[in-house]
C-alpha cells in the first residue's frame, strides 16, 4: 500500500539497554522517515514478559504481512535461565497502510528450543522463504558445544513448525550464532535486487549467509549456493565461513 516498513528494538522508558519492545517506523522514499507512536510489539504476554527481542518480517502473499519474534521468559518467573521462544504477531488490520496495531496470535509460542539445545541459545527468526515442496522455511540462530548453527524450520501454515534434520549450515569453533540472515543477491549485474522466493533460482543467484557472533561480538558472513534437495548451504570458498572470514561490520 505504498509504504516502506522498519521495525526496531528500543527501550520506551529510557535511554538505557532494557525493556525491549518493538518501535516502528514507516518511509515511502526510504530516506524520509515517520515515527509512530504505536508500538509494534511489547512484552505483555507469559512467553515475552521479559522482552520482545529480534526477529522477522515475512510476506505471506502481498497484503497479509508477519511478525516473527524471540520472546523470552522462564516458567518459574524467575530472571535465570531465560528460555527462550519464538512467536508471531499479525495485523489487527491488514487495510490499514501503516499497519499501526499487531496482535499476537493465540498459538504463541510457536517453537521452544529442540532437545538438544539449551534453551537460553535458541533466538533470532529469520524472514522466511517458500521452498520448491510449498512449505516455509526459517532459520533460527543458536549453538551445540561451541559450533555456531543456523537451525532449519519448515511449515506448511506459518504456525505449526517442523525441524528439519539438520542445520542449514554450522561452522566449529565459533560459539553462537545471533541474527542469522539469509538472503539471495544476484551473480549477474543486470538483475535487480531479488526477494527471498529467489533463493530457488539455482545457477542465476549467488546467497549470503550472515551471523553475529556472540562471543566477539562482530557480524560475519560467508557467500556460497543454496542446495535445496537437502536445504544446506555451501560457501564457494570454505576458508571464508561464516563466522570466520569475512565481516560484515567494519
Amino acid at each position: 500500500k505504498g509504504y516502506y516498513h522498519l521495525f526496531y528494538q528500543w527501550n520506551p522508558y529510557a535511554a538505557v539497554w532494557g525493556n525491549i519492545t518493538w518501535g516502528h517506523a514507516v518511509s515511502k522514499d526510504m530516506i524520509r522517515w515517520h515515527i509512530l507512536d504505536e508500538l509494534a510489539l511489547v512484552p505483555d504476554q507469559w512467553y515475552d514478559q521479559y522482552g520482545c527481542w529480534s526477529g522477522s518480517a515475512t510476506l505471506l502473499s502481498k497484503d497479509r504481512p508477519a511478525l516473527l519474534y524471540t520472546g523470552w521468559s522462564n516458567i518459574s518467573f524467575s530472571r535465570d535461565n531465560q528460555v527462550q521462544m519464538q512467536s508471531m504477531a499479525i495485523p489487527a488490520d491488514p487495510s490499514d497502510p501503516l499497519l499501526r496495531k499487531w496482535v499476537k496470535i493465540p498459538q504463541n509460542p510457536l517453537l521452544q528450543a529442540p532437545s538438544g539445545i539449551n534453551s537460553t541459545k535458541f533466538r533470532d527468526p529469520t524472514t522466511a522463504w517458500m521452498g520448491p515442496d510449498a512449505k516455509w522455511r526459517i532459520l533460527i540462530g543458536s549453538k551445540r558445544n561451541h559450533r555456531g548453527l543456523a537451525l532449519l524450520y519448515k511449515s506448511s501454515d506459518f504456525i505449526h513448525w517442523e525441524q528439519a534434520k539438520h542445520p542449514l549450515h554450522s561452522v566449529p569453533m565459533t560459539g553462537m550464532w545471533e541474527c542469522p540472515d539469509f538472503y539471495p543477491v544476484p551473480s549477474s549485474a543486470d538483475r535487480n535486487g531479488l526477494d527471498m522466493n529467489s533463493i530457488n533460482d539455482a545457477g542465476t543467484v549467488k546467497l549470503v549467509l550472515k551471523v553475529s557472533l556472540d562471543d566477539t561480538k562482530h557480524d560475519y558472513y560467508a557467500v556460497g549456493s543454496f542446495d535445496s534437495t537437502n536445504d544446506s548451504f555451501v560457501p564457494t570458498n570454505a576458508n571464508l565461513d561464516a563466522g570466520i572470514g569475512l565481516r560484515y561490520d567494519y
